[in-house]
């Protein structure tokens, strides 16, 4: 079966826990990788889907066992494990980040988010961020990507976990465009 073939199945199996409706591109892979490199990591994926960041973080030369990827659907996880063997897979809920991913609390330089976190209840988007940035080094990165206009990850949210947002690119050659967003711990007044 092909990603395309394995996106469509798990999209009609569940459209909303999906969130697009078309695998990301190259060019998104691109641009949420950017910086990089064989000395990046550890490096979390969350929700990889059929592989596309995945396919581009080993492609920059980050070491297979500085990566780590959790994601829930059955089918994705299925198709990521028969792809790439080599890489920490945890097939669960994101939200459960900290205890599924074999890094230690402040040892991850970058996570990469792939998740529809505007269509997921704001305690499991809360979960899912608290747990990365418990993760997160203190100069980690947290990177993700929408389709809207402005940062998914909603104010409150920041606020309360003291969160700063940056859009770093538009990526127009996407279907649909998307745009990459950072989020780092805000740094002293």
């Amino acid at each position: 079966m092909t990603k395309a073939t394995h996106f469509a199945a798990e999209w009609l199996r569940n459209p909303k826990r999906v969130g697009a409706i078309a695998p990301s591109g190259a060019d998104l892979a691109r641009a949420i990788t950017t910086g990089l490199s064989h000395d990046s990591g550890p490096v979390v994926e969350l929700g990889p889907g059929t592989g596309s960041f995945t396919d581009r973080i080993l492609a920059r030369g980050v070491p297979a066992c500085r990566l780590a990827a959790v994601e829930a659907g059955a089918g994705f996880a299925g198709l990521l494990a028969k792809r790439h063997p080599e890489i920490a897979l945890a097939h669960g809920d994101a939200a459960r980040v900290r205890t599924l991913v074999p890094f230690t609390s402040g040892s991850v330089e970058t996570v990469i988010c792939g998740l529809p976190l505007l269509s997921m209840p704001l305690a499991q988007v809360f979960r899912i961020m608290r747990g990365s940035f418990d993760l997160l080094g203190e100069d980690g990165e947290f990177r993700l990507f929408t389709y809207g206009p402005k940062c998914p990850l909603p104010f409150r949210i920041k606020q309360r976990l003291g969160l700063r947002s940056d859009r770093q690119s538009f990526v127009p050659l996407n279907m649909p465009p998307a745009t990459v967003y950072t989020l780092r711990r805000k740094g002293p007044p």
